[in-house]
């Protein structure tokens, strides 16, 4: 009997992968046995990665996922490279600055607007009929504020937006074989953040819930995936 979890001929896309959660997936994914495609904006930070993984495992795209053509031509240069995708995870996202809504500047919201819920959809909408092809997994990258109200947040707001795209497109896919699942940390101490963050999780261990997801047989259709830090023992 066929292993239906073999991954050695299967492409992974991730994208805001040149650090934090997306870079943690690649080495995660790349040890067991994914290829990775790894996009983001930052062409330094991905080839050095792809120096990391080995340039037989690894392939960078520079990519903008506010720029709708530039998804779709970072698609069709993984379909002529490796001639199929098998699952995605919509990683990007940015934050944005203090002052809530009576006082952040405005035009961080444009921006988290742009990159957490656009370049979440223009991700899919680029490559869900790959997906569809090889009834393969997209994952996004939600987060516990996605879930749960933060007082004055517009990158809440955001994220419950991914949360709502996460549950549409798996109405949308039912049938299809294509799974879907949010993965939604609690704090993460990546360079998101200016500094360090106290008990918070660590990229890896975000990773390790990605890697789990996507494990699952094809039987398995995990919907939701909620990873908190352990409370600090007072």
């Amino acid at each position: 009997m066929s292993d239906t979890n073999d991954t050695s001929d299967k492409v992974l896309l991730i994208t805001g992968a040149s650090s934090g959660i997306g870079a943690s997936t690649a080495r995660a994914a790349v040890d067991a046995g994914w290829t990775v495609v790894l996009a983001a904006r930052s062409e330094d930070k991905l080839k050095e990665l792809v120096q990391e993984l080995g340039e037989e495992r690894a392939m960078a795209i520079t990519v903008d996922v506010t720029d709708y053509q530039d998804q779709v031509a970072m698609v069709n240069t993984i379909k002529e490279r490796y001639g199929r995708l098998d699952a995605v995870f919509a990683n990007a996202g940015t934050g944005g600055e203090s002052g809530g809504f009576s006082g952040a500047p405005v035009d961080s919201w444009e921006t988290m607007v742009s990159v957490n819920i656009l370049g979440a959809a223009y991700t899919l909408r680029a490559t869900l009929d790959t997906l569809k092809e090889h009834q393969g997994h997209l994952l996004l990258t939600g987060s516990v504020a996605g879930r749960r109200i933060l007082p004055g947040s517009m990158y809440s707001a955001t994220k419950w937006a991914v949360s709502a795209i996460g549950y549409g497109v798996r109405e949308e896919l039912r049938g299809t074989g294509v799974r879907v699942t949010l993965i939604e940390p609690g704090p993460v101490d990546t360079p998101f953040f200016d500094e360090p963050m106290d008990n918070s999780l660590t990229p890896d261990d975000v990773a390790r819930t990605v890697l789990f997801a996507l494990s699952q047989p094809k039987t398995v259709d995990i919907h939701e995936l909620m990873v908190l830090p352990t409370p600090a023992v007072e």
